[in-house]
């Protein structure tokens, strides 16, 4: 049986770090938000799609092609380009004078999001013992939720520091970014990358869109699906704004929001202490339920009015619901399920659906807020949660304890 050594556990968590900045960067422009459409006079739909949320379109490109040089350059020489990226993101948004600046650089940041969600996963699933890939894989999990508090504290702290408070906001995440790309150099490149690249040119076997792989795709498609019909994205970008709606003064809304990240931080530290000993499918059992009781209370507290707040004790349990169910799983499940040269692919398939649908989402609240209000959009992601339940009980398997290859042979079957 494998064991897990301290330098194991020490590379896998410098790794996972690159979530830290994919946390920071998709919640840190939540603090901007209504000061940047103030600034540059943009309607709802120019502020949603093209300010809000560039990154998350950058974070498509990043999933769609990301696959490619996670198995071209391998998976250490991916993970330092993506500390790159976000270094310059950060730079680009701190010094834009005007929206596309800004977006573009937004942009970059969010490829290094879609990239990191392909190399980091498959970089840990690939060199965790079985019995630890789940904590290990999760330790990625755990630092997006890290990053998105440290974002919230940080956006809180510096919300105050004059009118271009906005700009440090954004610019701060230089500092991570740059530590990320050094503690790159110091891990080693994963042993299954080598040998698929080193056997790649005499074995070609078949694409991820192979009918032997079908099932597996669909298991991709789905988790990452339902992930983002839950409104967890939605909420995250737009937190203060969804606090401001239910009525919360400015300062009561930002202190709300930091609730939301340590909320966020602990049950992910459960989900992820959990994840190998309680099964993938048991944490989305859990972790559904509350889904849909919080989404529920929040849909009624904005159709009967009331005391606004109330919503941010909704929004935590909903965030305890995300963290220790979708948000432990996803990227532990999907990293599971395709056998080692396809892993990437596989990797880059599910990651290219979840960010879609979060770039998606996102873009169109300020507009649906308008138009169909409040209580007709949380109404439908507590539905799409119901459909989710569903989901688990009858397709979804289970994964823990189990070898890459014994999940491939069983899947593939």
């Amino acid at each position: 049986m494998e064991h897990l050594t301290t330098r194991t556990t020490l590379f896998a968590g410098i790794a996972a770090f690159s979530g830290f900045l994919f946390g920071f960067d998709t919640v840190v422009i939540s603090g901007a938000d209504k000061t940047l459409q103030d600034l540059w006079h943009t309607s709802n739909l120019f502020h949603g799609w093209i300010v809000m949320s560039m990154a998350l379109w950058g974070t498509v490109l990043g999933a769609v092609f990301g696959h490619l040089p996670t198995n071209l350059l391998g998976r250490k020489r991916s993970l330092l380009a993506i500390g790159l990226l976000f270094a310059m993101s950060a730079f680009g948004t701190a010094f834009a004078n005007g929206p596309w600046i800004f977006a573009i650089a937004r942009f970059l940041g969010g490829i290094g999001i879609g990239v990191s969600t392909i190399a980091a996963p498959s970089y840990i699933s690939e060199i965790a013992p079985a019995k630890y890939r789940g904590r290990l894989v999760g330790l990625y999990q755990f630092n997006i939720v890290f990053g998105i508090v440290v974002a919230f504290i940080s956006n809180f702290y510096l919300k105050d520091s004059g009118e271009n408070a906005w700009r440090y906001m954004l610019g701060v995440q230089i500092i991570p970014s740059l530590l990320f790309a050094v503690g790159c150099f110091f891990i080693p490149e994963s042993t299954r990358w080598k040998s698929i690249h080193d056997s790649e040119s005499k074995n070609k076997e078949t694409t991820i869109f192979h009918s032997s792989y079908r099932k597996v795709l669909w298991l991709t498609f789905f988790i990452a699906l339902f992930n983002q019909f839950s409104g967890i994205n939605a909420f995250l970008y737009y937190a203060p704004r969804i606090f401001d709606l239910a009525g919360l003064d400015e300062n009561a809304s930002y202190l709300s929001s930091v609730g939301v990240g340590l909320v966020n931080l602990a049950f992910t530290i459960l989900g992820v202490s959990f994840i190998d000993k309680l099964g993938r499918k048991t944490l989305m059992y859990v972790g559904g339920i509350g889904y849909i009781v919080s989404l529920g209370l929040v849909f009624l507290s904005f159709q009967l009015h009331w005391d606004g707040a109330m919503v941010p004790y909704f929004f935590f349990l909903f965030i305890a619901s995300h963290a220790i169910g979708q948000g432990a799983v996803i990227w532990v499940f999907i990293s599971e399920l395709f056998p080692d040269r396809l892993r990437a692919a596989g990797q880059g398939f599910g990651s290219t659906v979840h960010w879609l649908f979060a770039a998606t989402i996102p873009a169109f609240i300020p507009f649906l807020f308008q138009k169909i209000g409040a209580v007709s959009v949380f109404g439908i992601f507590c539905c799409a949660m119901m459909i989710q339940m569903v989901w688990i009980h009858f397709w979804m398997p289970e994964t823990k304890g189990k070898s890459l290859e014994d999940i491939t042979e069983e899947l593939s079957q």
